[in-house]
């Protein structure tokens, strides 16, 4: 088992060139896989192996999202090994996946969001920073990731655009703000440590995700935000306001750097205030 499971994270590194955190996941799933699977061997694998490992997991307590990608890894590992002739039938074909809750995702208002920014006062070196952070997120709807990679080669203030590195290490050019850029020239004008990075903590070095997630949540609290907002809410933000505003759904697609439209639809939720607005306009007897 673990040679096949580094044939194929070897894969996913070299032919579909995706990050190394996302390999990780992999590997943490294909692992707990591999211990159930215990000294069978691998063609051992069929349906009714994968019910009851599927079964384990249930008994655990997991969530059917955390399911649903357990399976996926599965199905991804499986497909390649049947591809590349190390089995004759793929296992997981006739295996359905679990049905999953629609949720939709949380945002703030724009006045919320106003507030949130305007929460981060302090014009010393760190109090700049951390109002660009806010102002590039959600002027962007950038992922923490791709925040936290950001290097002054991607900043183009002339055209008013970024450089992005997505996900599967995949390139976009986004556009960004008067606003943010004022935030980000503050900033970087008074920076002291001299680095390619955009971002840096208190020692000069490139700001990490954990980092930048303590910051986001510190103006969270100071700003009142509602419970249960994260620093992801920032993203959910710009695409719903995009679309409230008359943005249509492939251009936040494009923006979003989704590889998929169904991704972004779950952006077609609108505000009850927008709803409203709608219906006064549009039906006879409202």
């Amino acid at each position: 088992m673990d040679r096949f499971i580094e044939k194929f994270t070897r894969y996913l590194e070299i032919e579909k060139n995706y990050s190394a955190h996302t390999v990780l996941n992999y590997r943490l799933d294909l692992g707990d896989f591999a211990k159930f699977l215990g000294d069978a061997q691998i063609e051992a694998v069929d349906y009714l192996f994968l019910r009851k490992y599927l079964a384990i997991l249930k008994e655990k307590k997991l969530k059917a999202r955390s399911m649903a990608r357990h399976l996926s890894t599965l199905r991804s590992f499986f497909k390649f090994l049947t591809r590349e002739g190390f089995l004759k039938f793929n296992p997981i074909l006739s295996v359905a996946s679990p049905k999953l809750d629609k949720h939709l995702p949380q945002f703030l208002t724009e006045e919320e969001i106003t507030r949130l920014i305007e929460s981060s006062v302090a014009k010393d070196e760190m109090g700049l920073r951390d109002r660009a952070i806010l102002e590039t997120f959600y002027s962007t709807g950038m992922r923490i990731s791709e925040l936290v990679g950001l290097s002054l080669d991607d900043l183009d203030f002339i055209g008013g655009v970024v450089k992005l590195k997505g996900k599967g290490k995949k390139e976009r050019i986004a556009p960004i703000g008067d606003k943010a850029i004022v935030s980000l020239r503050a900033y970087l004008g008074q920076r002291k440590k001299q680095s390619n990075s955009v971002f840096l903590n208190k020692r000069g070095m490139r700001i990490t995700d954990r980092g930048v997630r303590n910051i986001v949540g510190k103006y969270l609290r100071l700003s009142g935000a509602k419970q249960g907002v994260s620093p992801h809410t920032l993203r959910h933000s710009f695409a719903t306001h995009l679309l409230n505003r008359g943005a249509d759904l492939r251009t936040v697609q494009e923006l979003l750097g989704h590889a998929n439209l169904v991704t972004t639809q779950i952006y077609t939720h609108l505000t009850t205030d927008k709803l409203k607005n709608v219906y006064d306009k549009a039906h006879p007897r409202a």
